[in-house]
């Protein structure tokens, strides 16, 4: 079995083969030629994002907690900004034109300061004073988090790689593959201006060519699930079109979406939405994909005498029991990722009808409900072709020839003579009053030092 969780597929005949590649090549040209014609030139338009304000790493001093000045009383009811922390926090500058200075900066406060101590490696920001231009104000942003972040990379790479050993060396590589689509094609073109759901579609699509092939290899196998995925996807989008649609979805549905009308007006944030779920459908459906096409490799070489229907019912039965549990990790995934905006929601004093169908909470029913339906249109599409594909060429000679031979049956005469050999009489030796000869009875049971491992 190898690095694999599968036995080598065998491979398809001919006629399958060519088959395949006129089908998937023109799908894997198009598609390119698609990014092509879609990939952003001349760079993404320049946002007004306000000044860049410069950042320097350091590293805590010294901290001095001071109490806070005594405040007037606000109204009850009135939410609390800060924790009440007061005092200020010695830091060195460790890069930049005042590398090795020591500056002095007020102890963060306000929601989601950071909380520093001695030792703490932060992030220093340098703020001019608006009346004074030759003065600047330091203060701390956050902590640095590069070092963390590198060693939690390389455990996940090493456990990828020691688990998987080169399967998973391939999926390291096509989860780099997947990053740097994203980043040079698939966000870049949003920026641009172009259609989220198109730029979506085709970047999913490049995606999936790319990391399937790549992680599972070039077999008819991985070309059935291609063809699974692919037909999800387009699935997926359409249904969300139609699903946005029907509930008059805008995607002004989170914060981040008000934001960004904010600093790029001309952003389309009902396509974002749909782009959304079409990216994260994707991730889902190929896992469901390429197992149902293993699964019926696998139970056609544990049975090479099943047919196409047969192998097509077993293979659905596993995918039934995958898409119960996949469903569940969906709708937990999504949940997960809203958990503010969950509990934001609780605390809202309307009616549960009313919650349920606002913006914020509806655009995520809409986006776990055509993912859901996008995964569960993958099994029999998925199957169905795997079923074709593994079946096809096969006859019912290569069939019986194929198949292990049967267990040859023993005679009766044969069974009825051993019924009525000589037992022993509450020894290990045979019972010497019989009437059978010697020679036979010593032949039938074995002595009492001889081992009878081998004839086990």
């Amino acid at each position: 079995m190898g690095s694999g969780h599968t036995h080598p597929a065998p491979s398809a005949p001919p006629r399958v083969r060519r088959i395949l590649v006129v089908t998937v090549v023109p799908l894997f040209v198009a598609t390119v030629l698609a990014a092509a014609l879609l990939w952003p030139r001349g760079g993404s338009p320049q946002t007004d994002g306000g000044a860049d304000v410069p950042r320097y790493p350091g590293t805590v001093t010294r901290v001095v907690s001071e109490p806070c000045p005594s405040v007037p009383s606000v109204p009850e009811g009135t939410p609390r900004v800060g924790d009440g922390r007061c005092g200020t926090v010695d830091v060195r500058v460790d890069d930049g034109p005042t590398a090795g200075q020591q500056v002095r900066t007020p102890v963060p406060d306000g929601p989601g300061a950071p909380r520093v101590e001695v030792g703490d490696e932060v992030i220093l920001v340098e703020l001019a004073d608006p009346t004074d231009p030759t003065t600047s104000n330091w203060n701390i942003a956050e902590h640095q988090r590069g070092t963390p972040m590198v060693w939690l990379a390389v455990v996940f790479a090493a456990a990828i790689v020691a688990f998987g050993r080169w399967r998973g060396l391939a999926a390291l590589a096509g989860l780099a593959a997947s990053f740097a689509i994203l980043l040079t094609f698939v966000l870049p073109g949003i920026s641009a201006g172009r259609s989220p759901l198109l730029v979506a579609v085709v970047g999913a699509a490049l995606i999936m060519f790319v990391v399937l092939y790549l992680t599972h290899g070039v077999t008819a196998q991985t070309s059935v699930a291609v063809l699974g995925t692919l037909g999800s996807l387009v699935l997926t989008g359409v249904l969300a079109t139609i699903a946005t649609a029907a509930t008059h979805l805008t995607g002004f549905g989170s914060e981040d979406a008000t934001t960004l009308s904010m600093f790029q007006g001309d952003v389309d944030l009902h396509g974002l939405l749909l782009a959304g779920i079409i990216i994260g459908s994707l991730g889902v459906l190929d896992d469901v994909t390429v197992t149902q096409a293993a699964t019926v490799t696998e139970l056609a070489n544990a049975n090479p005498g099943l047919t196409r229907l047969q192998l097509y019912r077993a293979a659905t039965r596993v995918g039934r029991a995958h898409i119960a549990s996949t469903v569940n990790t969906i709708v937990l995934a999504y949940a997960g990722a809203s958990l503010p905006l969950l509990l934001l929601l609780t605390a809202d004093s309307r009616p549960i009808g009313q919650i349920l169908t606002s913006e914020f909470l509806a655009q995520e029913i809409v986006r776990s409900a055509v993912a859901t339906l996008g995964l569960i249109a993958a099994v029999p599409l998925t199957t169905g072709l795997a079923a074709v594909v593994t079946a096809a060429g096969r006859t019912n000679a290569t069939a019986s020839t194929d198949a292990p031979a049967p267990r040859p049956q023993p005679d009766r005469s044969e069974a009825l003579a051993a019924l009525s050999s000589p037992r022993t009489t509450g020894s290990d030796e045979p019972d010497r009053t019989r009437t059978a000869p010697p020679s036979q009875a010593t032949d039938r049971w074995p002595k009492s030092n001889r081992s009878t491992d081998t004839a086990w």
